[in-house]
């Protein structure tokens, strides 16, 4: 509803002033508007509980909506190129530029404090599709102010090339957070490591730990909205009973959960000290694609 009334203002302000600043900041909106539809769907999806069909729970989807985001707001960069060229070509004029100005900043205004709202209410809830959203209703503010300051300008010094130039300046701005979105969609499809979720891991790991184990290796995470996973081997001493081996194991479990954000699902696989290939021997040429090693 408040990007809608953000659009309609924009759209007016192009019709009453012609200008293309203002054709491509109410273009970026409706792609805008389009993206925040799939952001919402994304988000109530990615809240439902794993099922038969998806085991591991639904919040992948994540990446998916970001990257969808990403790729409208490049969309939106490359439309303003496309814009900005052909009125370059076939010249043009403004019109009722006070009105339009008035129209544009307020316009501007309500999508700063929308924008504001989406980031702070995202980064407090650690999901992401919102903050994406955020930050590209704020993007689409920068937009505006450029489109303002755009026909301030042209009104001051009758510089009507000023329309074509900041529009290809404003593209440029636009595509490059739409890759940025990109970037962090591919990134989480390809299960790339988090950062912050690895030092907090290692951190845990470093200490003494538990009981009978004595190492671990083995060690993958990945993070998926608001859940990581960590899988480890666990090395134990010789003649430890399954019992105290598994006590042990949870013990090191729980610690790995209460020292990360978010839900935690950790999966630790039991080993006998000694030599780790002896002990999968039993798995030699299970999978005759990958050396043992591989998958051990």
């Amino acid at each position: 509803m408040v990007s809608a009334l953000s659009l309609c203002a924009k759209v007016t302000g192009f019709f009453l002033t012609g200008s293309i600043t203002a054709l491509t900041d109410a273009a970026e909106s409706v792609i805008h508007i389009l993206a925040v539809s799939f952001v919402y769907y994304g988000f109530l999806l990615s809240t439902k509980p794993a099922d038969d069909k998806h085991l591991y729970g639904h919040e992948r989807v994540e990446f998916l909506s970001v990257g969808v985001e990403g790729s409208v707001i490049c969309l939106a960069g490359l439309t303003i190129i496309y814009e900005a060229v052909t009125h370059f070509v076939r010249g043009h004029t403004l019109q009722h530029i006070s009105i339009g100005i008035a129209l544009m900043a307020s316009a501007g205004i309500i999508n700063f404090v929308l924008g504001r709202y989406l980031v702070s209410t995202g980064r407090r809830d650690d999901n992401m599709m919102v903050v994406s959203n955020g930050k590209h209703t704020l993007t689409d503010v920068w937009t505006t102010a450029g489109v303002v300051l755009t026909l301030v300008i042209i009104k001051l010094t009758g510089l009507i090339i000023l329309d074509i130039l900041v529009s290809l300046v404003l593209a440029v701005v636009i595509m490059y957070e739409g890759y940025k979105l990109l970037h962090y969609a591919i990134d989480g499809l390809m299960d790339r490591k988090n950062p912050e979720a690895d030092a907090a891991i290692r951190a845990i790991l470093e200490q003494p730990l538990p009981g009978s184990m004595i190492s671990y290796h083995n060690l993958r995470h990945r993070t998926t909205g608001d859940t990581t996973w960590i899988e480890l081997h666990a090395i134990f001493k010789k003649g430890v009973d399954l019992k105290t081996a598994h006590n042990d194991a949870t013990i090191l479990e729980r610690a790995l959960i209460n020292g990360i954000d978010g839900d935690v699902i950790v999966t630790i696989h039991l080993e006998p000290e000694g030599s780790h290939r002896e002990a999968h021997q039993s798995l030699r040429d299970a999978d005759q694609q990958r050396p043992l090693d591989d998958f051990i």
